[in-house]
């Protein structure tokens, strides 16, 4: 498997926003945001897919507290989505990777409710 533009982002080959990052994860930008705040989550480790992993590793402990750590250090841990593709057929990007979207004003969040 060659890299992913992910691993190329982390190697610093392509460049990206980075809103985070330490020693398991690295967080940017997304190119096409979905919200006022859409971000991605990145596993450094290059792994296709969350059914990869084995339920032992350390990834799936941090995974969800990191997410947490960036929705506050952005402003939007009252209020975000979390949303992860997992499978070859729906996976844009074959690297592990979690969007985090917030940012929606009063209002929008109401609609969002409703739909």
């Amino acid at each position: 498997m060659g890299d992913s533009i992910f691993t190329k982002i982390i190697n610093r080959e392509i460049a990206a926003k980075i809103r985070y990052e330490d020693d398991n994860f690295i967080v940017i930008d997304d190119i096409r945001p979905q919200a006022p705040v859409h971000v991605l989550l990145i596993t450094k480790k290059q792994i296709i897919s969350l059914e990869d992993l084995s339920e032992q590793d350390k990834l799936l402990t941090t995974l969800l507290p990191t997410v947490r750590k960036v929705a506050k250090k952005l402003g939007i841990n009252q209020n975000y989505k979390l949303i992860m593709n997992i499978g070859l057929q729906i996976q844009e990007v074959k690297h592990i990777h979690l969007h985090i979207l917030g940012g929606w004003q009063k209002n929008e969040v109401a609609l969002l409710q409703n739909s």
